[in-house]
C-alpha cells in the first residue's frame, strides 16, 4: 500500500502542493484529474521519489519511501513521464530492454528477454522491435516507453505504476488499449496511478478519481460519487451535463458548448 500524509511541496515559498493526503491499495487504479497547473505532475514526482516533500511523508509497503535504495525502488515502482528525451539511435527493443536494467548487471537473462518480448507484444510495438526510436510517431514512442516501464516491473507483486499523461499522443484505439492494460494490471494486484485529461476515459477505467485544484485535493471517490455538475465546474470552470450509460452504468460528462467569441477585425 502507498500512503501519503499531509504532503506539501514548496519552491521559493510558493506552494505547489499543500496538505495532500493520498492512498492507494494493491488492485486499484486511481486517475488524477485537474486543470493545467493543478499540481498533478508534481504529485507524481513526490510519489515517484524524484522530489522530496517539503512537509509530510510517504509510506510504501510499510516503509518510508525515502528509505529505499534506488535499485530496490526501481524493482518495485516505475514511472512513465510526460516527456521522453531520447537523442541516440536506439532500437525499440533496446529501449524496452532498458526497463530491465535494475534486474541484471552484465547480461540479460532469459527471464529479462521474455519480459521485453511480452510487454512489447502487449503494447503493440513488437512489430517495431528493430526500428529506431527516432523514426517513430509520438504515439508509437509513448507505447514503446509504456512497454519499457512494464518490462521494468514485470513479474513483480504489488508493483506501483505511475503514469503521467500516458495517452496524450495516442489515437483513440491505443488510448483504450493502454488504459485497458493498466486496468488489467490493477486487477492483477498492481497499484496504478494515472494522470489523465480525458474525464470520460478516466471514469471508464479507474476505480477512483482524485480531483485537484491549485495544489490541493478537492475530491476523492468513485466516478459516480465525484462526477457531478458542481464539481466539474469547481475543478475545470465549465458547465457540463452528467449522463449514466444504462448498459455499463459508467458516468459520463457532456460539456456544454461555449458561445463563439466575437472577434474584432480591426
Amino acid at each position: 500500500m502507498l500512503i501519503a500524509e499531509n504532503l506539501s511541496y514548496t519552491i521559493k515559498k510558493h506552494h505547489i502542493l499543500k496538505g495532500i493526503n493520498f492512498s492507494i491499495r494493491p488492485g486499484e487504479l486511481v486517475a488524477v484529474l485537474g486543470a493545467n497547473g493543478a499540481g498533478k505532475s508534481s504529485l507524481i514526482k513526490l510519489l515517484n521519489a524524484e522530489n522530496n516533500p517539503t512537509e509530510g511523508k510517504i509510506t510504501f509497503s510499510g516503509a518510508d519511501l525515502q528509505s529505499y535504495s534506488p535499485v530496490t525502488l526501481a524493482k518495485l515502482r516505475a514511472t512513465m513521464a510526460q516527456q521522453h528525451h531520447v537523442s541516440a539511435d536506439f532500437t525499440v527493443e533496446e529501449i524496452v530492454l532498458m526497463g530491465r536494467y535494475p534486474h541484471y548487471s552484465a547480461k540479460p537473462s532469459s527471464a529479462d528477454l521474455e519480459a521485453v518480448a511480452t510487454t512489447m507484444q502487449l503494447c503493440g510495438v513488437d512489430h517495431l522491435s528493430e526500428r529506431s526510436i527516432l523514426h517513430l510517431s509520438g504515439g508509437e514512442k509513448q507505447r514503446v516507453h509504456f512497454a519499457r516501464i512494464l518490462a521494468q516491473l514485470w513479474n513483480q507483486q504489488n508493483a506501483l505504476l505511475l503514469l503521467d499523461e500516458p495517452i496524450a499522443a495516442m489515437d483513440i484505439k491505443f488510448q483504450h488499449q493502454t488504459l485497458s492494460l493498466a486496468r488489467s494490471l490493477a486487477n492483477k494486484g498492481w497499484m496504478v496511478v494515472a494522470v489523465l485529461h480525458d474525464i470520460n476515459l478516466a471514469a471508464q477505467y479507474a476505480d477512483r478519481l482524485f480531483l485537484m485544484k491549485n495544489g490541493r485535493k478537492m475530491m476523492d471517490g468513485t466516478p459516480s460519487e465525484v462526477l457531478n455538475a458542481r464539481n466539474i465546474y469547481t475543478i475545470f470552470g465549465i458547465d457540463a451535463d452528467i449522463v449514466v450509460n444504462p448498459q455499463t452504468l459508467h458516468t459520463y460528462i457532456v460539456p456544454q458548448l461555449l458561445q463563439p467569441i466575437v472577434l474584432n477585425d480591426k
